[in-house]
Parts: structure tokens; C-alpha cells; sequence
């Protein structure tokens, strides 16, 4: 990449806007959510569950929506991006590493509501073992990323469940330290976070994100003890 500003509303860059925002989705773990909140379409229990192979359509619809809203030309893009998302995500599942998982929320109906939807998928998240800084790529702890959830289905609870599906996952591997990124503009994923434990280990420049006048990454970290469940996230 050359030194010189690159104009991201020119459609003409569009091949290097894609590729920057292909790296976007493992940068900031959860997306700039919208100012109204939607409701679900019924009232619902939340299941969060392994995610599987049938889940993948919903899943990279759910991430494509969530880090690239199809706005602006970006409307052209949104498919191309879908696509991307779906393979790297299926890709990964493939994988069956030992220290990498996926889960998936699911809405179940509650018992009462007259409805033949069994299941509708409303968020994901990732977790996997990767150096959360650039300088120590030797060590390695459980990074979360990829943390999105559906529009319809925002600021109900869904995200802080997902978070919670990680830790005793780190756990059982074997670690105590967690941690993700978000980007410094995301006042309300960062109010999230700080809300479930986590605090800032580090603010992180690059040379790229800064000609590109990016806002910047915080890494964030938590402490987990072997009292952490998902069960302490619901109240």
C-alpha cells in the first residue's frame, strides 16, 4: 500500500475498501448496534448452543449486516462480503481445532406463542487461541471475536449471554486471562464490556488505520475466576 490518502467514497477503490473491511470483522468484536431497538417478533427464551454447518446462511447474514450494513454503495458490496464471510466462517468450522469454537444464540418461542418457528438464529460469537499482542506472537490466550448479534434481537441480553458462553470454554482449556478488541469509538460495546468485567490492557495504533482515519483499536482483558458461567450473566 502506498503512502498516499486513499478516498473511500470513490467507488473506484472499491477492491481495497472490500479487503479492509474483510479485516474489519476479526478487529471489533461487536458492531456499532442502532439507535432504536427493534423487537423480536414473539416473546422467546435464549438458547446459546454450538454453532453447526445449517447455521452458517444466518450466521453470515447476521455478521454482514452487523459490520457492514448494506448502505451507500456498500449496497453493491453486501453480497460479495456475505459470501467472504461465509466461507471464512466455514472454513473454521471445518477446522475442528481443539481450541476454537463457535456459538450461536437461538430464540426459541415461549411455550404458549402460536407460531410453527422452532428456532431463529439471533447472534454469534467466535473463540479460539491467538496472540492478542502483535509483540508477543509466541503467546497465545482465548481471544474472542466476531461477537454480533441481529438487529431485531439488540440490547436484550444476547450479546452479554454470548460473552458468557466463552469463559468457562477458556477455562476448561486451561487459561484464566481473555481477551478481545473494539474499536475506540464503540461507546456502547465498550460500556458492555465493562459492564461484564473487562478493562483495558492497551490502546493500539497502526500506520494504516491512521491514514485511513480509522477510529483505534483497545484491546480489553478479564481476569476470570472458576466461578465464571453464563448463569452469572442473566440477572
Amino acid at each position: 500500500m502506498t503512502a498516499r490518502r486513499t478516498d473511500l467514497r470513490n467507488p473506484s477503490n472499491l477492491l481495497s475498501r472490500l479487503l479492509l473491511l474483510r479485516e474489519v470483522v476479526n478487529v471489533d468484536s461487536h458492531p456499532l448496534a442502532p439507535s432504536s431497538n427493534p423487537q423480536p417478533l414473539a416473546p422467546t427464551r435464549l438458547l446459546v448452543r454450538t454453532a453447526r454447518p445449517r447455521d452458517l446462511g444466518s450466521l453470515a447474514e447476521i455478521l454482514a449486516q452487523s459490520f457492514h450494513p448494506p448502505e451507500g454503495w456498500l449496497l453493491f458490496a453486501h453480497p460479495f462480503l456475505k459470501l467472504g464471510i461465509h466461507e471464512d466462517l466455514r472454513l473454521r468450522l471445518r477446522s475442528r481445532s481443539p481450541h476454537y469454537c463457535c456459538f450461536t444464540a437461538i430464540a426459541l418461542p415461549a411455550p404458549d406463542t402460536p407460531t410453527k418457528t422452532t428456532e431463529i438464529i439471533t447472534g454469534t460469537v467466535e473463540l479460539a487461541l491467538r496472540s492478542p499482542h502483535p509483540q508477543q506472537q509466541r503467546r497465545q490466550s482465548p481471544y474472542i471475536s466476531n461477537l454480533a448479534v441481529s438487529q431485531a434481537y439488540r440490547r436484550q441480553g444476547v450479546a452479554r449471554r454470548l460473552l458468557a458462553q466463552c469463559e468457562p470454554v477458556a477455562l476448561d482449556w486451561g487459561y484464566q486471562d481473555i481477551y478481545l478488541h473494539v474499536l475506540e469509538t464503540n461507546h456502547e460495546a465498550r460500556r458492555l464490556y465493562q459492564s461484564c468485567g473487562y478493562c483495558l490492557e492497551a490502546t493500539e495504533w497502526h500506520w494504516a488505520a491512521q491514514l485511513l482515519h480509522q477510529p483505534r483499536r483497545l484491546l480489553l482483558h478479564k481476569r476470570l475466576t472458576d466461578n465464571s458461567s453464563p448463569a452469572a450473566y442473566r440477572a
